[in-house]
């Protein structure tokens, strides 16, 4: 295999390892929850808490860790481009705080938690507290300190699972639900200030000197990011939002309740669909700090295409494993009410692939700094997912979420493409791209016909309905091999 594939591969491992090992974990939560949340609508409120979290994490660190990334491969005092990143934040983070802490009674109320006040602040807490500890860790990935970047990230996740084990196990009354949030956001908030202990010491080496030239730039390069991951935050969570807000009607009995179960069962049939975000999440540590490092790699599109094929299959392949063995994975979900919503599965998991796959075009626009058109993309991507919810939430309800999401992804993905051609021109192999895609899709199609043929519900368990479709898989892996083989093979001295 080619050394910078390799080094992709090594360094998406390492860096990724933490968040593997913690959405694996928090993945092995999910009985935990949906255990002690026998009603799906208790669930669905830390879920809809957690979606105003992935809002304020992407906006706060105001896309500063890209800009870091960027500017030290061009600027030659390191430490000067890391105080012009880190110090904005610091000051940006304290003043939402501070707004936050004097304005939650309202922001509670139009949230729809009039009687915990305490979530808002909560949640608060955690992201500035992320959002802080994020420019030191991306110090460390920057200065390949992969060891130290791996300890702290881990030693985080590790106490965020022991306190919910505690919490949860030891000292939830099932009878107030309410407790149980509260002891979940607790354990996050202590878990991400751990984070911020463990880099204090490249914090406290921060000068307060700034170079308002430096921040103007690296601020002009960061925005259309801040924005690009906005608007994909509103593809990736605003549905839960969405779904709570549009099917309460206040003058409806229960109808808050009968909303929130709705964002519950989408969002634990949703954790079934993580195994591919999982992935994509290492890759993305891994990712950037690589493709800039190519910038002076006269053969960077060859390293760019044999990415990209390897890359697309291993999401297919993610994608073939969970939705055919959902039978199995179902078992994660601990009450058979929230079974319900597991048809949109493998909806989420395409839509997956196409965001992956976006992922790593993005290279283009980030590597010709012209991140404005990720923020267009994104905002088209944005549009969509508001448009199809808002239009189909109320006859459709999470079904529509689903089909927006993938909706959402695919249409960036598409539009992506064609920009990188005409802006930043990669040969692609695009035969491959439609061998992979549509051999997964084509394999699963034949898979759901069996499974109908054989009568088998979608939750339904059957073991040689399993083993056929996992012979299916290996068949996949194997045209894959075929395709790809020659990155396999090793050069003779």
């Amino acid at each position: 295999m080619s050394a910078p594939l390799t080094k992709l591969l090594g360094q998406t491992a390492m860096y990724g390892l933490p968040s593997i090992v913690g959405r694996l974990l928090n993945y092995l939560l999910v009985p935990l929850y949906t255990a002690i949340f026998a009603n799906p609508a208790d669930y669905g409120v830390l879920s809809d808490l957690y979606a105003y979290v992935a809002f304020l994490i992407v906006l706060l660190p105001l896309g500063m860790e890209t800009a870091y990334f960027r500017f030290i491969q061009q600027h030659e005092d390191p430490d000067r481009v890391f105080n012009s990143s880190f110090i904005p934040v610091v000051f940006v983070n304290a003043a939402f705080f501070l707004i936050l802490y004097t304005t939650n009674p309202w922001i509670a109320k139009w949230m729809l938690y009039r009687e915990h006040t305490e979530y808002i602040i909560l949640i608060g807490s955690i992201v500035c507290i992320d959002a802080i500890a994020s420019l030191p860790l991306a110090k460390l990935r920057a200065e390949n300190r992969a060891k130290r970047f791996v300890i702290i990230q881990t030693s985080s996740i590790l106490l965020n699972i022991l306190l919910n084990l505690i919490f949860l196990l030891a000292y939830f009354n099932p009878s107030r639900p309410e407790e149980g949030i509260l002891f979940i956001l607790i354990a996050n908030l202590l878990a991400s200030g751990l984070k911020l202990v463990l880099v204090y010491d490249i914090i406290s080496r921060v000068k307060l000197m700034l170079d308002w030239v430096l921040i103007k730039q690296m601020l002009l390069y960061s925005w259309p990011l801040v924005i690009a991951g906005f608007a994909g935050i509103i593809n990736e969570t605003l549905d839960r939002v969405l779904l709570k807000q549009i099917l309460y009607n206040p003058d409806i009995p229960n109808s808050l309740e009968q909303a929130t179960a709705q964002v519950g069962i989408y969002s634990a049939c949703y954790k079934l669909a993580m195994l591919v975000t999982i992935f994509l999440q290492a890759y993305r540590y891994a990712a950037e700090p690589f493709f800039f490092a190519q910038l002076k790699n006269q053969d960077r599109n060859v390293v760019f295409v044999r990415t990209m094929n390897v890359f697309i299959a291993l999401v297919c392949l993610a994608f073939l494993f969970v939705s055919i063995n959902l039978g199995v994975f179902k078992f994660f979900i601990r009450k058979e009410a929230y079974y319900v919503g597991l048809s949109v599965v493998p909806i989420l998991l395409l839509a997956n692939v196409c965001l992956g796959i976006y992922y790593n075009q993005s290279v283009w626009y980030k590597l010709s700094n012209q991140t404005k058109f990720g923020a267009y993309i994104a905002l088209i991507g944005a549009g969509i997912t508001i448009l199809v919810n808002v239009l189909f939430i109320p006859m459709y309800g999470y079904m529509a979420s689903a089909w927006a999401t993938l909706l959402a992804y695919m249409a960036q993905m598409i539009i992506s493409f064609y920009l990188g051609k005409k802006y930043y021109p990669i040969p692609y192999d695009v035969r491959k791209f439609y061998v992979y895609i549509g051999g997964a899709i084509g394999i699963y199609c034949l898979f759901s016909l069996l499974r109908m043929w054989m009568n088998v519900p979608l939750k339904g368990f059957n073991g040689l309905l399993l083993l056929l479709g996992n012979l299916m898989i290996l068949g996949f892996i194997y045209m894959v091999y075929r395709n790809e083989r020659a990155l396999f093979r090793v050069k003779k001295p």
